[in-house]
């Protein structure tokens, strides 16, 4: 298995609760964020990890010099930010497999990859979401699926009381991906799946599974009790 984790983010909101460092490197109880996303691929039996860098790209690769994960690590820098989609087509040339996971690394979304492997081949996908379903929401923008769990729509992010969002880990068909010609710097969320989404080649596999979105100071404070129990 092989897994792009973006992981260039400022998180420009948490600035008061982590100063300047890049956001998948926000402390959770004396460990980087990104520690705990390595941990789970671990778990999920990942071989190969391509990490996306940014801002600050140094102080993460000065960290994985400190690391032995059981997995190989190589990383791509983004001169420029170059957007959700830049950052994923630039770590996407380093791949070799023909269908790739990619995790945002600001979130923490304990889905089985396994099974969303399986999923994304069995329908012949060209990009599958994991979705969560949350209530009371209005930080995220909903996802629609229709027949045989094929994604229709997509709905901006609203106050509602119910509704599936995208969890930020996706499946990707490399050619597929590709075959779009979309420029260097572009927004994964709009410029792909927004416009692309009526072509029904993107379906949503549905967990409920822990999700975390550590975005906001709220919810990375919430992070430091969630993860004493989720990582013993």
């Amino acid at each position: 298995m092989e897994c792009i984790v973006l992981a260039g983010g400022l998180g420009t909101r948490l600035r008061s609760s982590i100063g300047d460092y890049p956001k998948c490197m926000a402390p959770v109880n004396d460990r980087p964020f990104l520690y705990y996303i390595f941990d789970y691929l671990e778990r999920q039996h990942c071989t190969s990890v391509i990490l996306s860098l940014g801002y600050r790209h140094e102080v993460v690769t000065d960290w994985l010099a400190t690391q032995q994960p059981s997995f190989s690590v190589k990383y791509v820098i983004e001169d420029i930010p170059l957007g959700t989609g830049g950052g994923i087509q630039l770590a996407m040339k380093e791949a070799v497999n023909e269908n790739v996971t990619v995790l945002n690394g600001d979130t923490f979304f304990d889905v089985p990859l396994n099974e969303l492997c399986a999923f994304h081949t069995a329908h012949n996908s060209a990009t599958t979401l994991a979705l969560k379903e949350m209530q009371n929401i209005d930080r995220y923008g909903i996802v629609h699926t229709g027949l045989n769990d094929c994604i229709t729509s997509f709905e901006e992010k609203k106050a509602r009381e119910t509704g599936l969002i995208n969890g930020g880990v996706y499946v990707i068909n490399k050619q597929s991906f590709f075959n779009k010609h979309l420029p260097e710097k572009f927004s994964f969320e709009k410029d792909y799946l927004e416009a692309f989404v009526h072509e029904q080649q993107f379906f949503g596999y549905t967990s409920n599974a822990y999700f975390i979105d550590i975005g906001i100071p709220e919810d990375y404070t919430k992070t430091q009790d969630d993860f004493k129990s989720l990582f013993r």
